[in-house]
């Protein structure tokens, strides 16, 4: 008999805590958003999180921004990570289990005990309080998705110090648009990292790094590629150098410091790819629970589960798979890359890695899934895959093809097809608007519910006072009506306030006059109380008039087995006639000829409408993506209007800058045609 479901749990406490019963979860998403000092209050509760010092309400000033939650309360996002050490380690689960592209090829996966955990963090942490790290100093790490990562983010958390990473993939510049805002005191780094079968070396790039990182006054190194790499090539006169090993190994330990609820915990990053990367700053209190909400409630997850996510250190899923130990489960880390060596692709990489790991949940970007169904994958034969029961996906939405392809190539789950849980939210606030619902129905291409707390509505275009019509059954701009605690505490830098408000709260007011979250997708809220989203609504197909998001058209185009991969852009702009290329990746062989494009054509006719078919299609290498795997429309957008690709593109923030060449000849060639 299945375990009943977490939410379950959580509707049995409220009704037996507070008297409160639900008919349905419209009525308990309606309470959780309306209620919302009750209800994050009783998440508090259920999750028996623990503060040092009383506190009161837990919304004590409800505006957007600068909503002010658990006033007077403390804790520690590692203090609530390691509360489960012992019970973890009495029961036999490890905290972390792991494996690098060269150990799966062997067969192999290391592991991390939890008291191990415990003892590297106390450990990491006394040894960078030694080397003067204080609450709030900036601690920043260039690192991969391995447990020295994990070890690091816990070990600064405890201290109040305030985390910041980047994937030891991206280009000095990349890097130093980000950290050079922050002034961090410490870096962390490995010398090197393997992806696809390729070693690269960073020490180079770190010396570049550091050349322009002045406030950095301490460097530990990692030896990842070379283990006798010299760390002293990092040193300065003013800037000693250390083993990592050596420091996380120490005999001292320190506990995690009581925090205040809204203490600085990380600093993450929008893209960066038409400017300076915004740096969104996060507090301990929020991430907690907006992670435990969206894990445990919304993701079943339960301390005897092993969680995977995919996601390399650049992306937000990174945070989000760490947050899964906040729960008590155990994570699978992967470092290295999905699809295998690039000269012989292998989309079973990750299949047999969760295989390995006894995965009970597996988690990657919606491009990974279309990946494997093109490729033929099946993902039973590459492993024992019957501990999994569910799978996760985001980034993009998932095509519909992509539903049928999983429930088909799966285990079933107690004889049900395997449950699918899509998310949609992001960077901005570490969590999720959009997820799954535990024992509730999936239909393709929609997203379940609105999360608990998030007001999620689809907007109308605003009116003369900033006011929007909510719209049901009808595709809008997605908005939150109401404050959550994991909306960012503010931007780094940002002194009055602006470039936050300017990102989120101009476009829309509420009925106070104040601002309302706009997060840029394009949202249908369905009748059944699920999802859509259409992609970004900064990138929309506005043809002769009628607007529509990207996912549709690329859900058409990319159901055809020949395409890969595709872009496409809308130039229609202050009244020019409409212009609308489509970019297509073929597998590898094929070309783009007449019949093919005739087919495209069709079927972007019979999937939206004739006015959606474009002008051209043109066959390139590769799509222009960010390092967390988002198409670039936008910037794509702006180097066909004209714009310079320097001014557009930020190279080091992209995951294959070096297709950017054919673009660039692209528009410079239409740029030419236009002048005569």
């Amino acid at each position: 008999m299945a375990a009943p479901h977490e939410l379950d749990r959580y509707r049995d406490f409220l009704a037996r805590t507070q008297g409160l019963s639900f008919t349905d979860y419209e009525a308990l998403w309606r309470w959780s958003i309306s209620e919302l000092d009750a209800f994050w209050l009783s998440l508090w509760d259920f999750f028996e999180l623990h503060s040092d010092t009383p506190f009161g309400d837990a919304l004590s000033e409800d505006r957007m921004p600068g909503a002010r939650w658990f006033a007077g309360a403390t804790l520690n996002h590692a203090a609530q990570v390691l509360r489960h050490a012992d019970a973890a380690a009495a029961a036999g689960r490890p905290a972390i289990l792991w494996a690098t592209e060269a150990m799966l090829a062997r067969g192999e996966r290391a592991e991390l005990s939890w008291p191990e955990l415990r003892a590297q963090v106390g450990a990491l942490a006394a040894s960078l309080q030694r080397l003067g790290v204080q609450r709030g100093d900036r601690v920043v790490a260039y690192l991969p998705n391995i447990p020295h990562t994990v070890v690091a983010f816990l070990a600064c958390a405890s201290l109040g110090a305030i985390w910041s990473v980047c994937s030891p993939d991206m280009g000095p510049v990349a890097v130093l648009d980000r950290f050079r805002q922050i002034e961090p005191k410490v870096l962390i780094a490995v010398d090197g990292y393997t992806y696809a079968s390729q070693a690269v070396d960073r020490m180079d790039t770190l010396a570049e790094v550091l050349g322009q990182l002045p406030s950095v006054e301490h460097v530990l190194l990692l030896p990842w590629l070379d283990a006798g790499v010299d760390e002293q090539r990092l040193a300065a006169p003013l800037r000693p150098a250390y083993r990592f090993d050596a420091l996380a190994g120490g005999a001292e330990h320190l506990d995690p410091l009581p925090l205040p609820f809204e203490h600085p915990l990380w600093i993450v990053y929008s893209s960066g790819t038409t400017g300076l990367p915004k740096p969104i700053v996060h507090g301990h209190g929020g991430i907690v629970l907006e992670a435990l909400k969206l894990q445990v409630l919304h993701g079943d997850l339960r301390p005897e589960d092993r969680f995977h996510w995919y996601s390399s250190t650049g992306w937000i899923m990174w945070n989000c798979q760490v947050n899964a130990l906040l729960a008590g489960a155990s994570i699978c880390l992967f470092d290295g890359s999905p699809g295998g060596p690039r000269e012989a692709p292998d989309w079973g990489t990750l299949w047999r890695f969760a295989a390995l790991t006894r995965a009970s949940f597996v988690g990657a970007g919606a491009a990974f899934y279309a990946s494997c169904l093109k490729a033929r994958v099946r993902p039973q034969q590459q492993g024992d895959l019957s501990a999994l029961r569910g799978v996760g996906s985001t980034g993009s939405p998932l095509a519909d093809e992509c539903y049928d392809w999983i429930w088909q190539q799966l285990p079933a789950v107690d004889g049900a097809p395997i449950w699918i849980s899509c998310i949609a939210g992001g960077t901005d606030f570490a969590g999720a608007f959009l997820g799954g619902l535990p024992g509730a129905p999936v239909r393709r291409g929609q997203m379940q519910c609105r999360c608990l707390g998030a007001a999620v509505q689809a907007y109308g275009e605003p009116d003369a006072q900033g006011r929007g019509q909510v719209l049901l059954d009808e595709v809008g701009e997605l908005v939150c009506t109401r404050p959550m605690p994991s909306m960012p505490l503010f931007f780094w830098g940002d002194v009055d306030g602006r470039r936050y408000r300017e990102s989120y709260f101009e476009m829309y007011r509420g009925s106070n006059g104040e601002g309302i979250w706009r997060h840029g997708d394009w949202l249908r809220i369905t009748p059944e109380g699920g999802a859509i989203i259409y992609g970004r609504s900064d990138a929309t197909i506005n043809r002769h008039g009628i607007r529509m998001g990207t996912a549709e058209l690329y859900r058409a185009v990319e159901a055809l087995p020949e395409v890969l991969d595709s872009l496409v852009v809308d130039l229609e702009y202050l009244g020019r006639e409409s212009y609308m290329p489509l970019f297509v990746v073929l597998r590898e062989g094929l070309a783009l000829d007449a019949a093919l494009q005739q087919r495209l054509r069709q079927a972007i006719r019979e999937a939206l409408s004739a006015r959606h078919v474009p002008n051209e299609v043109f066959q390139v290498s590769a799509i222009p993506r960010t390092l967390s795997g988002k198409k670039m429309e936008l910037p794509v957008k702006k180097l066909l209007l004209g714009a310079a690709a320097d001014t557009v593109f930020k190279r080091d923030a992209m995951a294959n800058a070096s297709c950017l060449a054919w673009f660039e000849d692209f528009a410079a060639r239409r740029a030419e045609r236009a002048a005569h």
